[in-house]
C-alpha cells in the first residue's frame, strides 16, 4: 500500500488509530455484557466508557509493546492508564487476544466492503451510461485479435456491465460471509466467558456471532473474501485490456481522455499512451497476489497459531486499498473515454465486406449446396480479399458457382449491417433488466 494508489477513505480504515478504537469498543461492549450477567461490577463497566472520547496514543502503545512484545497487552495497559488500574481490572475478562484481533479485522473488512460496493455502483453507472450512448455504434468484433463479425460498442460496455454486476453480487456475499465476530475465549469453548457476551458485542458492531470458532475465526471465510477481490481485479483487467487494444495506433477506436498539459512521453512529444489502463492491469496483479496467501492461511495448527497474522496485516489493507483505487480509476476512465465511431466503421470496412462471410456460407447451404462445398466457395473468394485486397461482394458476384446458387439480390442482401444488430435491444433488456 503506497500513497500513489490509495484513497483516504479506505486508508483510514487501516490506520492504527482506527484499529485501537475498534479494540476499545470490543472491550467496552464486552464489559457491559459481563456487567449485565453480574460477572463484573456495573461501575467498572461504566468506568471503561470514560475512554470513549480518548484519542489513543499510538506511540505510547508502541512503546509499551516494545517491552511486552504483545500488542493487545500493550493496548490494555494503555487503556488502564486512562481508565485507572482498579477500574480497568475486569477489562478483557475471560477473553483471548484473537477475540479482539479477529473481530476487529472482520469489522475493518466489512467497512472496506461497504466502500468497495459504492465503488462498484459508480463503475456500473458509468458502464450503463456508455452502453446506452453507443448501443447502436457498430464496430467489428474480434476473435483471436482478428476481424470476426460486426457487433456494437454498446454491447461491449453491456457485457462489462453484466460482468461487474456479477462481481457486485459476489462482493455482497463475501461481505456477508466475513461479517462475523468471536468472543469465545481460549480455544473457543466459552469456558471463561458466556456466549451471550459474544452475541452482545457482535450486535453492537453489526456482526453475526461466529458459528464455531477455535481460538480464531475460521480462515476459509477470509480466503473466499480475498478470492472475490481477486476476481473483481481480473474483471478490471479485462476491461482495461480491451481499452488498451482499442487505443493502439492502428486501431484507435477509443482512447483514454488526454487532458490539457498532459505529456505522453519524455522522448516523443506525439505520444498519447493508455497509461491509466496499463496501470490498472498492474494493480489487478497486486490484488490477485493476495489470494494465494489468503488460501494458505486456512490451514492452521490445532485451535490456533499465528502464521496467518503477519500475512493479513499486509494483504488486508493492500488488497482493499488497491482495489478501491482501481475501481475508481476505471470508473473515471469509462466516464471520460473518447470513442471514435467513424474509425470503428472504417476498421470494419478495411477488408471490403469480408466480415460477412458466414452469412454467405449459410445462404449457400440453405440454397442446397453442401456445407463443405459452401465453405470452399466462400473461402476461395475470401482469400482474394486477404491476399489481393479485392472486394468480397464483387468477387462473389463474379463467381459462377456462387451465382448458380444465389441471385445478385440475395448476395447483396447478405451485406446488410442491420442483420447483425437486430437483437441488440433483446440483449440490452436481459443485461439491464433491473
Amino acid at each position: 500500500m503506497i500513497p500513489r494508489y490509495a484513497r483516504k477513505e479506505m486508508v483510514d480504515i487501516w490506520e492504527p488509530a482506527t484499529k485501537f478504537r475498534i479494540w476499545f469498543e470490543i472491550e467496552a461492549h464486552a464489559c457491559d455484557a459481563q456487567a449485565n450477567l453480574g460477572v463484573i461490577p456495573k461501575e467498572n463497566a461504566e468506568a471503561v466508557w470514560k475512554a470513549k472520547d480518548v484519542e489513543f496514543d499510538v506511540a505510547r502503545i508502541d512503546e509499551i509493546e516494545a517491552v511486552t512484545k504483545h500488542d493487545v497487552i500493550a493496548f490494555l495497559t494503555h487503556l488502564a492508564e486512562h481508565v485507572g488500574a482498579d477500574q480497568a481490572r475486569f477489562v478483557h475478562q475471560g477473553m483471548t487476544s484473537s477475540d479482539v484481533l479477529d473481530t476487529t479485522l472482520n469489522v475493518q473488512l466489512v467497512r472496506a466492503s461497504d466502500i468497495l460496493i459504492k465503488d462498484m455502483d459508480r463503475l456500473l453507472a458509468a458502464l450503463k451510461t456508455r452502453a446506452y450512448e453507443h448501443k447502436d455504434t457498430v464496430r467489428i468484433g474480434r476473435s483471436h485479435g482478428i476481424h470476426a463479425e460486426p457487433t456494437t460498442m454498446g454491447l461491449t460496455f453491456a457485457r462489462f456491465y453484466a460482468e461487474m454486476k456479477r462481481n457486485r453480487a459476489r462482493l455482497v456475499n463475501a461481505r456477508d460471509e466475513i461479517a462475523t465476530g468471536a468472543i469465545s475465549g481460549a480455544v473457543g469453548t466459552f469456558a471463561n466467558i458466556d456466549p451471550s457476551v459474544e452475541e452482545h458485542v457482535c450486535k453492537a458492531l453489526g456482526l453475526k456471532p461466529e458459528t464455531i470458532s477455535t481460538q480464531v475465526i475460521p480462515r476459509d471465510r477470509h480466503a473466499m473474501f480475498f478470492a472475490t477481490l481477486g476476481v473483481i481485479a481480473s474483471s478490471i483487467e479485462n476491461v482495461s485490456i480491451e481499452i488498451r487494444h482499442m487505443q493502439r495506433t492502428e486501431v484507435l477506436e477509443a482512447e483514454e481522455f488526454f487532458s490539457k498539459g498532459q505529456k505522453g512521453s519524455s522522448a516523443m512529444p506525439h505520444k498519447r499512451n493508455p497509461v491509466l489502463t496499463e496501470n490498472l492491469t498492474g494493480l489487478a496483479r497486486l490484488v490477485r497476489m493476495t489470494v494465494i496467501p489468503a488460501m494458505e492461511n486456512v490451514a492452521l495448527w490445532h485451535e490456533r497459531d499465528i502464521s496467518h497474522s503477519s500475512v493479513e496485516r499486509g494483504i488486508a489493507p493492500d488488497a482493499t486499498v488497491t482495489l478501491d483505487f482501481a475501481l475508481n480509476r476505471l470508473a473515471n476512465v469509462i466516464e471520460n473515454l473518447v470513442i471514435y465511431p467513424e474509425t470503428m466503421l472504417a476498421n470494419m470496412n478495411k477488408f471490403k465486406g469480408l466480415v460477412m462471410s458466414q452469412r454467405v456460407l449459410l445462404a449457400l447451404t440453405q440454397a442446397g449446396v453442401s456445407r463443405e462445398d459452401s465453405y470452399k466457395l466462400v473461402q476461395r473468394n475470401a482469400m482474394k480479399v486477404w491476399e489481393k485486397g479485392a472486394d468480397f461482394r464483387e468477387e462473389l458476384l463474379a463467381d459462377q458457382e456462387v451465382r448458380a446458387a444465389l441471385t445478385e439480390d440475395e448476395i447483396n442482401e447478405k451485406f446488410d449491417l442491420g442483420y447483425h444488430t437486430k437483437h441488440v435491444d433483446t440483449i440490452f433488456a436481459r443485461v439491464f433488466a433491473d
